[in-house]
């Protein structure tokens, strides 16, 4: 499936992965590949992306978030690179 991951500053993340899991408003949840259409805000805390190859960990201040034929697409307000 495609990521991406976007701040109103910059494009954080494009490309092929996975699953990500993602700090949903009702609790944590991860989306593979072929998941059902969704869409749901976000709380702060790390998203968690698997490219196959290795796993990158953002930390995300909310946002939204929507999986839509096999692309997701993560608006984030802010991420801050420090936290983990």
């Amino acid at each position: 499936m495609f990521l991406e991951i976007i701040t109103p500053d910059k494009k954080v993340f494009s490309g092929n992965v996975t699953s990500v899991s993602v700090p949903g408003t009702n609790g944590k949840f991860q989306m593979l590949n072929r998941h059902a259409p969704i869409i749901s805000t976000l709380v702060n805390g790390n998203v968690k992306v698997n490219t196959g190859k290795e796993t990158l960990t953002y930390f995300v201040k909310g946002g939204v978030v929507e999986m839509l034929d096999n692309k997701v697409t993560l608006l984030a307000e802010g991420i801050d690179n420090n936290k983990k």
